[in-house]
């Protein structure tokens, strides 16, 4: 960790928009003797909306310092705007546990890119309910846990899987190809993100490929979200679409549609894994 990485934390922020927000976080962080580096905002409505911050600075002695500067901005403002707010620091690395069945090409996206250190986290385990990936994520070092699961053992599994999963901060569905249980997500709220391999709202539930192109659709794309106990109806994090047409077969749709997969994933998890979401109801803001 270097010293930039040490002192460094984000701020997110969300309340109803009222003058003097920005200069009473900003001032507030100037007596800290903060530095701000990046600031970004949104407001639903020019006057009287929503309004969603978020602020990056770096602070000396950060650490020592964390306690009572989250007291102290939790008096001073957040309390005088009503906000909801929390503030995190970067050297708090985060912790993700992943799951998946078969399919391979979305968690090997993730494991690639955090072995190149594009993901800022700590991947702690591999859960799936079939051997088939045990080598290719063992060769990235990084543990692999089969839990079977079939209509008679599920809530045992997903307990199994829950007790796993402690301590992490996200999990991660790469192709998880289980409907996990209202009680299991109810335990994760907004602290699992999957892919789900079509352009929602469109094509939810199994095979949207072959739905697809019995629809000769003319755009396919993938969608990142999170999870909920409605099938495929979370917070969107992020989208992305690939442009086909008639000539393109089932197998052709899928081999392209899993190359938005991987990427979609990918940038909802790092944007996740550097504060940038706030989710607001059923919908995100997504600093980019």
């Amino acid at each position: 960790m270097n010293m930039t990485t040490a002192n460094t934390a984000r701020l997110l922020i969300t309340c109803e928009d009222k003058p003097g927000i920005v200069q009473a976080v900003s001032s507030f962080l100037y007596h800290q003797g903060a530095n701000i580096t990046a600031l970004d905002q949104y407001a639903t409505e020019a006057q009287g909306g929503r309004y969603f911050m978020r602020v990056e600075f770096e602070l000396d002695h950060l650490q020592s310092r964390r306690e009572s500067l989250t007291q102290t901005f939790a008096s001073n403002v957040a309390e005088r705007y009503d906000m909801q707010w929390r503030l995190g620091l970067v050297s708090d690395v985060k912790k993700v546990g992943i799951l998946v069945s078969r399919v391979d090409h979305a968690l090997l996206e993730l494991l690639w890119r955090h072995a190149r250190g594009g993901l800022p986290c700590e991947i702690t385990t591999v859960v799936s309910n079939h051997e088939d990936l045990r080598e290719s994520v063992e060769n990235f070092g990084i543990p692999f846990v089969v839990v079977p699961v079939n209509k008679d053992n599920k809530e045992e599994a997903y307990a199994k899987i829950d007790e796993i999963m402690q301590g992490n901060d996200l999990l991660v569905l790469a192709r998880y190809m289980q409907i996990l249980s209202e009680s299991f997500v109810a335990k994760w709220e907004m602290k699992i993100i999957n892919i789900h391999h079509s352009f929602l709202p469109a094509f939810v539930g199994a095979n949207p490929y072959k739905q697809a192109y019995e629809k000769g659709v003319k755009l396919i794309g993938a969608t990142a979200h999170y999870v909920t106990a409605d099938l495929d109806q979370g917070p969107i994090i992020e989208q992305d679409v690939e442009r086909v047409n008639h000539d393109f077969t089932v197998d052709q749709l899928r081999e392209l549609g899993q190359d938005v997969e991987r990427n979609v994933l990918a940038r909802a998890v790092k944007w996740h894994l550097e504060d940038r979401i706030i989710v607001d109801g059923h919908k995100t803001v997504v600093f980019q």
